[in-house]
């Protein structure tokens, strides 16, 4: 049995469409992060090739486990001549600085991950 931690891919974002990109910033326990797939090299984001969510978790100092700090789908890939952009932006607070993570979901590649410390 393997585990699902097995097939999660990394490499680095300026070379690899898939990697979601993550900028972060922690000011007065506001934290603010963005997160893009194919910024650097751009996804195909078609009906065939496409991201399909981005989740994205915080980890702070001295935490036992990350916590989902926010979940999105793309569900538009074609529909109407409409294509999704995966990018996403969330904001949360928090007393203590730490890691950040996001994950992302190709329909073909599969999972994907990154990770910033703040």
């Amino acid at each position: 049995m393997s585990l699902l931690t097995e097939t999660v891919k990394h490499g680095d974002w300026k070379n690899e469409k898939h990697v979601p990109e993550i900028k972060a910033n922690f000011e007065g326990g506001i934290v603010d992060v963005d997160v893009a797939v194919g910024s650097e090299i751009e996804h195909p984001n078609t009906l065939e090739h496409h991201i399909a969510w981005i989740k994205v978790f915080f980890l702070p100092e001295g935490g036992a486990a990350p916590i989902e700090v926010g979940s999105y789908e793309f569900n538009a890939h074609g529909e109407s001549d409409v294509f999704a952009k995966p990018e996403v932006h969330v904001s949360f607070k928090s007393e203590k600085k730490g890691s950040v993570f996001a994950l992302s979901m190709c329909n073909i590649h599969g999972l994907w991950e990154n990770a910033v410390e703040l």
